[in-house]
């Protein structure tokens, strides 16, 4: 098996059965849906309504936003979530149930603005043929059905596995804890001489880690300007992570593609088919792996349990010893060395999750564990069925909504969710180009600096632009 280049494409908060959960529906392929999975919703008068699984009859523009509002992500949603509810006031205390999805969903708040909670919300999920890229590369190469978040957590701790293999023990987003100084997957990497470089969108969440700072321009760099011209030419680095865009740009119209609720999901499978197709017509596509994953399942229903996990450390400010898995997310797993229609699962008990790309990277390259978590994790290259032939489709489908100019500024008059907040409190704690960084660090574990007074209608696109811009040392 020939290696070379692993591209990682993390999106945001959609669960399994979400996005995949329809896929092969009655062929016994995967661990997914068959219509009957539902869950109950206390309601205040103390009766109980059931709500099961459901899927739109039409892709509509609303459709494609499901579930809106946006469900509860916090530590204290999924545990409830997870566990399900005795009665209204009681959660679960024993085995987890997977029951207390829709109780949870009725219990956040509406953002002014927003519509009222549909208790079905969180239930739906989308059929294959309404995510046309995700649809041709699960049916060209291979989906895991065994691949959960890291931690029952938010979107930071998430990603932090990803890259460091622990949440250094913070639970969710907020309260941040600058800086993050985790030792990470990228210096790993360079210590051995392997190159890496993140592509990102808007804000890279990857560039709140400490340790990435030193070398700034060398290794963030805007996707849409160079990821599809350095496929094209054949110098992706031996490690590519992209990050997807979180917020809506009203200069350029582009809305976000991080497929975060409620967020038109059809932007983020256009953002796939693009990885894909660049990666594709690249020279070194025979010598390519591609995982498509998600960092949590944001309160989307799956019913699958998530299994214990070994602790990563003994980090745990918050008393949450990280160890059990988070909810099941998509995977999508491509290369040439995967057989068409596969799924792909480890040989053990202990599912794939986010430290699995860190020990595939370890099998590759020979450097030592992060943590606990990444040493007993499953690594992808053990389960890639293929003998490289398979090179799959020349190009799938990019079919991406063009958005109203009323859907733009709809969006961007939208409250930010709790992601969106936590990155615009964390663009400004990123050192301008030419920085002295240690003093930085030190300086921002005094005390954060705080987020600067917006200029009248600025969007938090274009102040978060501005401070990336310093960031990468382009004025």
């Amino acid at each position: 098996m020939d290696i070379k280049h692993v591209v990682v494409l993390m999106l945001e908060n959609r669960s399994f059965d979400c996005m995949l959960g329809w896929l092969y529906h009655g062929q016994g392929k995967i661990d997914g849906l068959d219509g009957t999975q539902q869950n109950p919703w206390h309601r205040p008068d103390g009766t109980v309504s059931e709500y099961r699984v459901w899927q739109s009859e039409a892709m509509t523009p609303q459709t494609a936003c499901i579930p809106n509002p946006d469900p509860g992500e916090y530590y204290t949603d999924i545990t409830m979530q997870i566990q399900g509810m005795v009665d209204r006031n009681t959660v679960n205390p024993g085995a987890p149930t997977m029951n207390g999805f829709v109780d949870n969903y009725m219990r956040q708040k509406v953002n002014a603005g927003d519509p009222p909670f549909d208790p079905s919300a969180v239930m739906h999920y989308f059929t294959p043929d309404e995510l046309p890229a995700m649809k041709a590369l699960a049916e060209a190469f291979a989906v895991s059905d065994r691949w959960h978040a890291s931690a029952p957590n938010q979107t930071w701790p998430n990603r932090f596995f990803a890259h460091t293999g622990t949440a250094a023990g913070y639970v969710n987003n907020a309260p941040t804890h600058f800086p993050y100084v985790m030792e990470t997957v990228f210096n790993r990497l360079q210590s051995v001489g392997a190159s890496w470089r993140v592509y990102f969108h808007d804000i890279p969440q990857s560039a709140t880690l400490a340790k990435l700072w030193f070398d700034i321009p060398t290794h963030f760099r805007f996707f849409e300007v160079e990821f599809a011209a350095h496929a094209a030419a054949g110098t992706l680095p031996a490690y590519s992570f992209i990050e997807p865009r979180y917020f809506t740009d009203p200069v350029l119209k582009l809305m976000p593609n991080d497929q975060h609720p409620p967020h038109n999901v059809l932007h983020g499978d256009a953002l796939i088919g693009r990885v894909y197709n660049a990666l594709r017509a690249g020279p070194n596509w025979a010598n390519t792996l591609l995982i498509v994953t998600y960092d949590e399942h944001g309160g989307c229903y799956d019913h699958v349990v998530p299994p214990t996990a070994v602790p990563p450390d003994d980090l745990h400010p918050n008393g949450v010893i990280f160890d059990r898995f988070g909810v099941r997310v998509p995977a999508l797993i491509i290369s040439p060395w995967v057989q068409p229609g596969s799924v792909l699962r480890p040989a053990g008990a202990t599912p794939f999750d986010h430290t699995s790309i860190i020990a595939t990277l370890r099998k590759l390259h020979g450097f030592a564990p992060l943590t606990k978590r990444d040493a007993a994790a499953p690594n992808l290259l053990d389960v890639l069925n293929g003998d490289g032939s398979n090179l799959g489709p020349a190009t799938v489908p990019v079919q991406e909504p063009v958005p109203t100019p009323e859907a733009v500024a709809a969006s961007v008059a939208r409250p930010p969710n709790p992601l969106q907040h936590a990155l615009n409190g964390a663009a400004i704690q990123l050192p301008l180009a030419g920085a002295d960084i240690a003093a930085h660090i030190a300086r921002i574990a005094v005390g954060a600096d705080p987020l600067p007074a917006a200029a009248p209608g600025a969007s938090a696109a274009e102040v978060i632009g501005a401070h990336i811009k310093g960031f990468l040392g382009l004025g």
